[in-house]
Formats: C-alpha cells, structure tokens, sequence
C-alpha cells in the first residue's frame, strides 16, 4: 500500500510538473506572439526615415528642365521681293518710312538708270515678328509683285553648340587664371612659365570673344529679319519722249563720226601711196625681170 501511495505521489509529481512546463511553454508562445507585432513596430520607423522623399525631389529638380518642353527654335528670316512701281523715288522713301514705323532701319539703298529710267535695289532689316506686316504694306506700293520669296534657316543647333563650347572656355579660362596666380606666387618660376601660361590664356579669350561674336551675330539675324526689294519702274508710266534727248548733241556726234571716217580714209589713202605701192613695186622688179628673160629667151628658141 505504501508502495501504491509513493507511486501515485510520483506520478502526481510528474503530471505537475508536466504541467507546470506546459504552462511555461504557452507562456513564453504567448509572450512571443504578443511582443512580436511590437518588434516589427519597432522595424518599421528606418523605411519611414529612409532619405526616399529627398531623393525624389532631387530626381525631379533634375527633369524639371524636360517638363518645360523644348528650347525655343531660333529662326532666321529672308524675303526677296520684286516690285513694280510707277514712281522709282517716292517708293523708296515709302520703304524708308515703313521700315522705321516697323522699328527697322534701311541696311543699303542703290538707285541707277537702265534706258533713262530709274531703278533701284533696296535691303531693309525689320523685326522679325513683324515681317507678314511689312510685306503686306511693301505690295501694297506696287502695281504688280513680279518676284516674291521667303526662306528661313534655322540655327538653334548651332547657336546651342556656341554655347556648350564657351562655358567649356570660360571654365578653361577660370582654371587659366587660377594657375597663373599659382605660377607667379611659386618662388622658382620663371618668366617663361608665366609666359606660357599667359599665351594659352590670350589664345582662349580670343577664343571666347569670337564665339560671343558669332553669337550676338545669330541673335541679331534671328531678331531682325532681311528684306531685299528690287525697283523696277512701270513702262506705261514712263514719258513718250525720253527726258534728256538733244538732237543738236547728236548732229555733232554724227559729224564728228563723219570727220572719223574720212580721216581713215585719208590715213589709208596715204600709207597705200607711201607704204604699200612702194613696197610692192620693189617686190615685183625680180619678177618682172626674170619674165623679161624667159621671154627673151622662149623668142630665140622659136626663132
């Protein structure tokens, strides 16, 4: 019986302290399971920290230039017209006046005659957003448009690698400089380092002034654009009598062309009595003595 009991106290034991086990088990799972939504709390804060916003900012100050779609074309504008006019003088100075109301000026102006009539040739420079405008008012003096014709060039890529080529120079230019006053401040140089230095930096502002120069060229042609009008006068309304016409001057003429004539008749008259017949007959004695002979002697052989 004793025995029973010592084996019934040791199995009660052992399912206590199976259970007690048991407990600590569930326990810590439940600890676990409970501290786990805490650790991944704690986890989450780095991909909130996480410098993403900046990056993005960043990435967009850099397409911000892409958004604001394409550079500007840079367009330069030429138009030749042909105009026949009544007046060649007074539609010249209407040009004038209609560049100068446009904000143009006239580059250069030609007036000459063709067959006592005036022409002239005339090259104007406008703004360009007000070229259809002009042209409108330049047929407008015209009694008939015998020639018309715009071009344009585009120069936007050349201008853009004008201007990638000079930042390049002028960061060449800085770095020039900056070696310079190195150069000078190092107590060995030599006049010949400084020299070299100084050359390199001449050649790169010549360099750079030329570009400038090409630029404002290009901007200037794209601003103002270039009308080129030729004047021709109307022939209805031209005189019947051409202005100018002397009959006396043209006598004289002709009497003096006359005087011309019989001076080189004269002339020839006389070089053919004191050059050429003299000459000939010098060149005819051996001929005529040598037919003298074989006729002499043609005469003895018949005889």
């Amino acid at each position: 019986m004793l025995a029973g009991l010592l084996q019934m106290r040791l199995n009660g034991e052992g399912e206590m302290r199976r259970s007690v086990l048991w407990g600590w088990l569930i326990a810590g799972m439940l600890l676990l399971s409970g501290c786990a939504p805490s650790f991944g709390a704690r986890e989450a804060p780095p991909p909130e920290v996480a410098p993403a916003p900046p990056v993005e900012r960043a990435l967009g100050e850099e397409s911000a230039p892409a958004e604001l779609g394409p550079l500007p074309r840079m367009i330069v504008r030429r138009a030749d017209l042909a105009l026949v006019v009544q007046n060649t003088r007074e539609a010249m100075e209407a040009i004038g006046r209609i560049a100068e109301e446009a904000g143009g000026y006239i580059a250069s102006s030609n007036a000459y005659r063709v067959n006592a009539q005036l022409q002239a040739q005339m090259t104007i420079r406008v703004p360009a957003v007000a070229l259809d405008e002009v042209l409108s008012r330049l047929r407008e003096l015209a009694t008939r448009v015998d020639r018309e014709s715009i071009s344009t060039e585009d120069v936007t890529a050349e201008y853009t690698d004008l201007e990638s080529r000079l930042r390049n120079l002028e960061a060449t230019e800085r770095e020039l400089l900056a070696l310079l006053r190195e150069v000078r401040e190092r107590p060995n140089a030599t006049a010949e380092d400084i020299l070299s230095v100084h050359r390199r930096l001449t050649e790169v502002r010549e360099e750079i002034e030329r570009l400038k120069g090409r630029m404002q060229y290009l901007e200037n042609q794209v601003a103002l654009a270039t009308v080129t009008i030729s004047l021709i006068p109307d022939e209805l309304a031209g005189p019947l009598v051409e202005p100018g016409w002397r009959p006396l001057r043209t006598a004289r003429n002709a009497f003096r062309t006359l005087i011309r004539v019989l001076q080189g008749m004269a002339d020839l008259a006389i070089w053919l009595f004191i050059v050429v017949l003299p000459t000939l007959l010098l060149i005819s004695v051996p001929f005529v003595v040598l037919f003298l002979f074989l006729r002499k002697l043609w005469r003895r052989r018949r005889a």
